[in-house]
This record gives C-alpha cells, sequence and structure tokens, in this order.
C-alpha cells in the first residue's frame, strides 16, 4: 500500500527483455532504512518487487508483459524518470490517499495552462474509469496523489502545485504524453455497492452514505 506522496524521482537505467517480461534497472535515493530484496516499491505508480540491488541508490524490478503492457512501463527508454515511492510502513501518517499500486488504465495530458508559479494539467481518461472520477476526489496519476479539481466527460483537470511541479516528473510532461491513473479504491467500492442486488440491510447503508453527503 502507498499514500501517493512521491519520495523522489529516479531515472531508468536501462530495461532489458526475457521473452514478454523486462528487467527494469532504476536508479534513485530513497530515504529511510536501505532497501531489501523483496521490498515493494511503485514505480509511476505501478507496484513492483525489489529483485536486485546492484549498488548504492540502485534497485531492480521485473515488470510482466502484462504491467508493460497496460502501463507506461513498457514505454520506458533509459533515461526516463519515474515516481519513486516505497511502501506505506505501519503507523506512518497517511499524507495523500490510499494507493494499491495496482494501475486501472493509461490516459494521457490533452491540455496544459499556466496558473502563475503552478500549472493546471487536464487529463484524458479511458470511458470505463471516468465514472470514477469526482471533482474534489482524488486520484493517482503516474504515482502521484492529486485532488481532481473539474471533470467534463472523459476529462478531468487538477493543478500542479509547484511542490509537486520541482518534486515529481508530471510538470516535464508534454501534451499528448499517457500517463498511469489509479482510480481512487473507495469510489470503485461504491460503485460495486450500488450495482450489485439490494437487500433491506443494504437499502439502509445507502441511506446512511447518501444522508452523510458521501452519495
Amino acid at each position: 500500500m502507498f499514500t501517493g506522496l512521491v519520495e523522489t524521482k529516479g531515472t531508468l537505467v536501462r530495461s532489458t527483455r526475457s521473452g514478454a517480461d523486462s528487467r527494469l534497472v532504476i536508479r534513485g535515493r530513497l530515504g529511510g532504512e536501505p532497501l531489501v530484496l523483496g521490498e515493494s516499491i511503485a514505480v509511476d505508480g505501478v507496484c513492483l518487487t525489489v529483485a536486485a540491488l546492484p549498488g548504492e541508490g540502485t534497485f531492480e524490478a521485473d515488470a510482466s508483459a502484462e504491467t508493460l503492457a497496460k502501463t507506461t512501463l513498457g514505454e520506458l527508454t533509459a533515461g526516463s524518470a519515474v515516481n519513486l515511492e516505497r511502501a506505506l510502513a505501519v503507523g506512518a501518517r497517511l499524507g495523500g490517499h490510499i494507493v494499491s499500486g495496482h494501475v486501472d488504465g493509461v490516459g494521457r495530458i490533452v491540455e496544459k495552462v499556466p496558473l502563475g508559479a503552478a500549472v493546471k494539467v487536464t487529463f484524458e481518461v479511458p470511458r470505463d474509469l471516468a465514472r470514477y472520477v469526482a471533482p474534489k476526489g482524488s486520484i493517482t496519476v503516474s504515482g502521484v496523489s492529486l485532488t481532481v479539481n473539474h471533470v467534463e466527460g472523459d476529462r478531468f483537470d487538477v493543478v500542479l502545485v509547484p511542490h509537486t511541479r520541482d518534486k515529481t516528473s508530471l510538470d516535464a510532461l508534454a501534451i499528448s504524453a499517457k500517463v498511469n491513473l489509479e482510480v481512487d479504491i473507495l469510489a470503485r467500492y461504491v460503485a460495486r455497492l450500488l450495482e450489485a442486488p439490494r437487500t433491506s440491510s443494504d437499502a439502509a447503508w445507502i441511506d446512511r452514505l447518501q444522508r452523510a453527503g458521501y452519495m
């Protein structure tokens, strides 16, 4: 589990194919205790497992054929910047929102508008994910926890504040660049609750959620 608060920008050193899979070598200095084999790291929002530690500040992780096909990792080249975050430790502060590291789909940037020191970025999402994106809700974009400002159809926009622009790779992405998207897991659970056959108990819970302003 992650928070979407990127710890550092890393760099892809190389990606080596092995059949349909790839071994990624990534350089990036993460804080805290030294990395250990088997540890989970979010790389541009994709949960990967540390498979080797070839040197200080460098780790290797394997990406399956499915991961390469359904995320942006398959399009990375040597020198590409990636957002890195270690898994959430028990008792740590949850500053972003709950992020699983399981990417739901790939979106793309359609507009960037400067707003003083910040920048408004508009993304286009796959139509099957648009229903889970809500104004003032949370969404993870290439590993970065962001607040949705406005939604229109299959597009939504966010504002990248100076800190986010400086500490993540998002600011450097150009129009049409692809990004990994993970919708808020709570939105998925609510959608599932609404889709499932309702019992009298379900109806009571839905009524409570509506009265509390969650639906």
